[in-house]
Formats: C-alpha cells, structure tokens, sequence
C-alpha cells in the first residue's frame, strides 16, 4: 500500500497515558516480544531476541530515528519500525492497547516523519486477508498498489 506525502497528513491524537520515544538497544527485549506476538496474530514470525536485534540494528536501512516505540505505565505497547527507503517495515500495537487508535497515531507520526524528510510517498505490504490492517491504512489515505508481474 502507499500513501502520497504531498497530500496532508492529520494530526495525531495520543492515546492518554501514552509515550512516544524511538528505539534504544536496552528496549529490545520488550520490542521484540511484541513484534513476536503481533505477528502470531497477523503472520509470520520473529526470530530468536539475539538473531533479531542483530538483524535489526545491522540493516543498512536501520536508522533508530524511524523507529517509534509507544510505552504506558506497563511497558511497551506500540512499535513502528520504518525503513529509510520511506517504507513502513512494521507496525504492532499490543492487544491491550488496540482500539483506542495507538496504531493509527503511530502510523501518522510515521508519515510525518517522513515528510519532514521531503519523502514523496511511504509504502508498506500487507497481507491479503489481513482486513483489519487494510482498514487502517486505508483510513490513514494509503490506498493500494498493485504490482504486475511480468511473465518469464
């Protein structure tokens, strides 16, 4: 999916009690064990904290700066991981954080962020049946691209 960065972007609207930081290696441990739980829910898997932090913090997209942690008064709850080629690698808010709009918050600051590094679009896959992820995005303005593949 992608989103036009010349189109404006809407505020953002924490959610109360919430705080937005960008990733710090002392914060792995709770990063990773949401990025595992979202997705035994939406797909896919995580490797081992080790084998995934060093992946993480190796990549040459990796910039901590588009990595935005959300955290309440229980720990980590949201996590955007973008890329710097201007793509959402992943977002995960914690089940008891969804529904009071963490996800949609943290993908807006995502856009932001990009625009504010004159980006012209910020794009993300999404698997087909997860509807629900759809939705959001779709609320947020990103809309879908479709890639043709070109026959061997």
């Amino acid at each position: 999916m992608r989103r036009d960065l010349q189109a404006d972007v809407p505020e953002m609207v924490w959610p109360e009690g919430v705080e937005i930081s960008t990733y710090r290696p002392e914060l792995a441990l709770a990063v990773h064990h949401l990025m595992q739980l979202g997705h035994r829910e939406g797909g896919g898997r995580v490797p081992d904290l080790d084998t995934w932090q060093r992946r993480f913090e190796s990549d040459p997209e990796y910039d901590p700066a588009l990595c935005f942690i959300a955290r309440d008064a229980e720990g980590v709850v949201g996590v955007v991981q973008c890329w710097t080629s201007s793509y959402i690698k992943n977002l995960v808010v914690h089940p008891r954080a969804q529904g009071r709009g963490l996800g949609r918050a943290l993908l807006l600051n995502a856009f932001k962020t990009f625009q504010q590094r004159r980006e012209g679009f910020v794009d993300l896959k999404v698997l087909e049946d997860n509807v629900r992820a759809q939705r959001l995005y779709e609320s947020a303005g990103m809309y879908f691209v479709r890639r043709e593949l070109v026959p061997a």
